[in-house]
């Protein structure tokens, strides 16, 4: 562990770093906020003295990880398409600060619109804003986090393969004293929580969706650093929202939330699948904010 005087650099220093990192991020086509982004995150410097310059005339500013650590990572950034959130070690998520590690994705903007449509689906029902409440594959936590939020009645289950994963996601949850509202258990989705069979309001997802053979296709800060078991839906990557279709009704209660992230390009089939089924109803899909047709929305039908 680096000692306090690693962990302080002068005003001046940093401004000098800065402005290579600048000089080395244009020079690949990196963008330059990110080196502004990562000094907000490490130095706790506010974007207006970035940019006048007024850190410049400190003596002594804290940052979390020395100046020679953060140069190294900053090149792996550079050279390696490492995530500048990995590097941070943080990441902002509706109005959480969620800390992140390369055991889970970073979590994306689209995926805020989960918990909207979970509080928009169950507005003129209080009670199903109640009782127990499902996110499965939760991986950083988010999901639980949002959940908890919304639904301040509501005992959240967060359920994950990777012991990893759960460890950021309970320091999430910890972070925003919700560690007593949220129960974690590591598993196969539904599995952890068969003594719960027909008593879940709602289950919200974010699954792996993307076709194993298109993985390579990601952006090489995805392909390379974040976690497979989080982006690998199978051949055609509806293998996990198959089985969350075939196998959440013997857990929700009659009318009770479906809810899933999906692909682009994938609705027609999730929809189809979800008729199919025949235990679910009112199926409905909604866009993210780029127009992409991105969620599933669909009802425990009624015995």
């Amino acid at each position: 562990m680096a000692d306090k005087q690693q962990l302080q650099v002068s005003g001046e220093k940093l401004s000098e770093w800065r402005d290579t990192a600048i000089s080395a991020a244009l020079s690949v086509n990196v963008s330059s906020s990110e080196v502004d982004w990562l000094l907000q995150e490490i130095a706790g410097l506010d974007s207006l003295a970035l940019r006048i310059g007024s850190f410049k005339e400190k003596s002594q500013i804290q940052l979390k990880l020395p100046l020679e650590e953060l140069s190294k990572l900053w090149q792996q950034r550079l050279n390696e398409s490492l995530p500048v959130q990995y590097i941070a070690k943080t990441t902002t998520w509706r109005h959480f600060n969620i800390k992140v590690s390369p055991s889970v994705l970073i979590p994306r903007p689209e995926t805020e619109f989960l918990i909207d449509l979970a509080a928009s689906a169950t507005a003129d029902n209080s009670t199903m804003q109640q009782g127990n409440w499902a996110d499965l594959g939760t991986g950083s936590g988010i999901i639980a986090l949002g959940l908890a939020k919304a639904f301040s009645q509501a005992k959240i289950h967060a359920v994950d393969r990777s012991s990893e994963a759960l460890s950021i996601a309970r320091l999430n949850a910890d972070n925003y004293n919700l560690g007593d509202r949220i129960k974690f258990y590591q598993g196969f989705w539904w599995e952890p929580l068969n003594f719960l069979k027909g008593e879940f309001s709602g289950m919200v997802s974010n699954p792996p969706y993307i076709p194993t053979n298109t993985l390579p296709e990601l952006q090489p800060e995805v392909y390379k650093h974040e976690p497979h078991l989080a982006l690998d839906g199978g051949r055609d990557g509806l293998e996990c929202i198959r089985h969350l279709i075939e196998v959440s009704s013997n857990y929700l209660k009659p009318g009770g939330i479906w809810l899933v992230e999906m692909m682009a390009g994938q609705a027609d089939k999730v929809t189809q699948m979800l008729h199919n089924n025949g235990s679910y109803s009112k199926i409905e899909i909604h866009h993210d904010l780029a127009g992409i047709e991105r969620f599933a929305l669909a009802y425990k039908s009624r015995e």
